[in-house]
């Protein structure tokens, strides 16, 4: 080997040498970098593991809270509720006045129970404890006799009221979560409805379905309202047009309980043309389920 190869070689082990040498620091910092970084993430999963859990000790709390609080005024209301109503069937001893404020007394007892069903509901949902005890249900006499029960609230804002009904109408439901479902449903076509218009309740088979239907001549819902119907606590820029009280639950809750129950809700709306809620639930031929089927929600 000439000595001219010799210094090539060793110039080129000595090259090797010092790129080693450099990749050895380069990846002693990179893992220097890395590490501390493991520390820095390591340190924001504990922080957001005991904000995880405060968030967590808060929301039972506020459950608790909403759980004890709506049990406290469910009792007082129904208690104002009985006594309007007693208080009304004794009206031909009062004055126009007296009746008035009766009857303002009466829609706030509605309002405020209507409130406290949606929190309790709410919670349910929340947690998971909803209990359905599905069973073949007539819809007829259920619907009658809630249309009846707000043919008064109606009245007082001067609003139709009317029931449509096909014959033999059944439908597979837990009785007590249609019945909130109607009372909600009933309860906000009369709350956005001005004097002098109407609402119809329709209940009709449509082939292996029960059809409920509550229409109104309210304001209507815009289509970018109605992308957010049944989000919970949504005002929309339709007010109630009677001084109630409204928590933005209501459409929520009737949503899940009727998803809970196999079934669905639409909506059909114009602006300025009002408002139809359509609740499609399966019918006892056409559902794999049999009376009295007890279910958890889940």
């Amino acid at each position: 080997m000439t000595e001219a190869g010799f210094f090539f070689l060793a110039f080129l082990l000595l090259l090797v040498i010092i790129l080693q040498v450099r990749a050895y620091y380069i990846l002693k910092k990179q893992n220097s970098v890395i590490t501390r970084q493991s520390l820095e993430i390591q340190k924001q999963n504990e922080v957001l593991a005991t904000q995880n859990q405060q968030l967590h000790d808060l929301n039972v709390e506020k459950q608790q809270i909403i759980g004890v609080v709506s049990h406290d005024l469910k009792g007082p209301f129904n208690r104002i509720f009985a006594l309007t109503q007693l208080m009304s069937f004794s009206g031909d001893n009062l004055t126009d006045e007296q009746k008035e404020y009766i009857g303002k007394i009466h829609q706030i007892a509605v309002d405020g129970l209507n409130m406290v069903r949606n929190l309790l509901d709410s919670r349910k949902i929340e947690e998971e404890i909803l209990d359905l005890e599905l069973e073949s249900i007539d819809l007829e006499p259920l619907v009658f006799s809630f249309v009846k029960n707000y043919k008064t609230v109606a009245q007082r804002k001067k609003i139709e009221l009317i029931f449509i009904s096909s014959d033999n109408v059944k439908v597979v439901a837990d009785r007590l979560y249609l019945s909130r479902i109607l009372d909600n449903l009933v309860s906000n076509a009369i709350k956005f409805s001005e004097q002098g218009k109407r609402v119809t309740v329709t209940i009709e088979n449509k082939q292996e379905n029960a059809l409920l239907s509550i229409r109104d001549e309210g304001p209507g819902i815009s289509e970018e309202e109605q992308k957010k119907l049944y989000l919970k606590f949504q005002k929309l820029s339709a007010k109630p047009t009677g001084g109630e009280s409204s928590t933005g639950l209501g459409l929520a809750i009737v949503k899940s309980l009727v998803e809970t129950m196999g079934g669905s809700i639409t909506c059909k709306s114009k602006l300025g043309e009002g408002a139809e809620f359509i609740v499609t639930l399966k019918s006892p031929t056409h559902s794999n389920q049999t009376d009295s089927n007890h279910l958890p929600f889940r």
